[in-house]
């Protein structure tokens, strides 16, 4: 199975929860220990080892947060 890693510009994601909503291995969450320079909780992955690479998160975010790597 194809691995994938994310990285995040935290300082920008406004916590709208879409790619939370159509992540398909259902790994992304808020950070609650978190909160960027607008007063949002940014998005993270709870479980990296299971990211597939899909790079379904990053079409849906509209403030363009998340690249994908994928192995």
């Amino acid at each position: 199975m194809t691995k994938g890693s994310l990285s995040f510009s935290t300082e920008r994601c406004k916590a709208c929860e879409l790619c939370i909503c159509f992540c398909p291995q259902g790994i992304l969450a808020l950070d609650t220990d978190i909160i960027n320079v607008h007063g949002f909780h940014p998005v993270s992955v709870s479980e990296p080892e299971k990211c597939t690479g899909c790079g379904i998160c990053a079409l849906m975010c509209p403030d363009l947060v998340i690249t994908v790597k994928r192995e």
